[in-house]
């Protein structure tokens, strides 16, 4: 049995606890701490996830030693990238974008011992990780019991952020205008929590899904999967926020930044992204604008790319940009819907960014 079909058959008992009786009060109380950070700790659950599963099916193995390069130690990072980290999004579960490995904190080459020096940010959650492997390792069998409590935290993280999208209920208000309002609102509210940097992104996708069905540019186009906003440059394989696929083969994409203005840095890594993907289009939008001081610089890049590659490079603001595009599509309304159905899906925003929205259309739109 391999690690993806041990996790998801645990999975599978940890909707509920109440059967568990073999844990150290202390312990269990350690879990719930670690539980209460799974969003902000990502990388520490998808590891302590790892190594749990991996005791469960090899009880021999002192797990705290995580990395094939410690004495009798093993790679704990290969087992999450092959099958941890695709189980946890498949079952739409907190995870990192490929590895909890990824995480300075937890790569350290030392083994997971409670004199453990990497920073862990959070203390409390640093110790209850810790104690949680040690105890394990001095009672192994309570392996399987411990994962499910994990999984239970995971499970209840889930569930508490499904939030219901409130629907339109008065299209006849709704202008290309004041959609741009409540979208700005949305977006520019300062949330002081991640996540937010994503709703520029979904806007985006919801105006392609509609673009790829209405304008004559995007026949035979298809649109990439949307990947986690989360990922570093350096992880990501895509060659941008939206991918824009023509005939199989990428064709235009669009980067998003939030919060930072668009600098010739921005893109040199664009035009190394163009040459690789062979792109006929790249966006970069920001909402703050253009580094005035690099004008010249960026302009000059993105002429050069024209002129040798034949891509265009397109560096405008986001909310000017889907106000263009809305002037494009047949129906602001169906916009509006993609948008919220993209944002209750999505596993990246908290809770806080979804009853915004629903607050945003409770006052913009189906007020009396």
């Amino acid at each position: 049995m391999n690690h993806k079909t041990k996790l998801l058959e645990i999975y599978k008992l940890s909707s509920t606890i109440d059967d568990i009786e073999n844990i150290d009060e202390g312990i269990a109380e350690q879990v719930k701490i670690l539980g209460k950070k799974i969003s902000s700790q990502k990388g520490v659950f998808t590891v302590l996830v790892t190594l749990l599963t991996h005791k469960i099916l090899h009880s021999e193995q002192d797990i705290r030693y995580h990395q094939s390069n410690l004495e009798n130690g093993f790679s704990g990072r290969t087992i999450d990238k092959k099958y941890i980290t695709p189980t946890l999004k498949e079952l739409h579960l907190t995870s990192m974008a490929e590895s909890g490995w990824l995480t300075r904190s937890l790569e350290q080459p030392y083994p997971y011992t409670l004199d453990y020096n990497g920073k862990i940010s959070n203390k409390k959650v640093k110790k209850a990780f810790l104690e949680v492997l040690d105890y394990v390792e001095r009672f192994p069998r309570t392996a399987q019991n411990l994962l499910r409590l994990v999984l239970h935290q995971a499970i209840l993280i889930r569930e508490k952020q499904k939030v219901k999208v409130v629907p339109l209920q008065s299209p006849e208000k709704l202008s290309i205008q004041n959609a741009i309002n409540g979208l700005a609102i949305h977006i520019n509210t300062n949330y002081r929590i991640a996540g937010g940097s994503k709703l520029p992104v979904l806007a985006f996708y919801a105006i392609y899904q509609m673009l790829l069905n209405e304008v004559k540019r995007y026949e035979n186009c298809t649109l990439a999967d949307l990947g986690s906003h989360t990922a570093s440059d350096k992880t990501s394989k895509s060659s941008g926020d939206i991918e824009v696929l023509k005939n199989d083969k990428y064709y235009e994409t669009v980067e998003v930044k939030l919060d930072k203005a668009i600098d010739a840095n921005m893109v040199r890594v664009a035009i190394k992204k163009i040459h690789k993907f062979n792109l006929t289009r790249y966006y970069i939008l920001s909402n703050v604008g253009i580094n005035q001081d690099e004008l010249v610089a960026i302009q000059k890049l993105i002429d050069e790319t024209k002129e040798k590659h034949g891509c265009q490079i397109i560096i405008n603001g986001i909310l000017p940009t889907i106000k263009y595009y809305l002037r494009l599509v047949n129906d602001t309304e169906e916009f509006l819907n993609r948008y919220a159905n993209l944002i209750e899906a999505d596993k990246e925003l908290k809770i806080i960014h979804k009853e915004k929205w629903n607050e945003i259309i409770q006052k913009q739109f189906n007020k009396k």
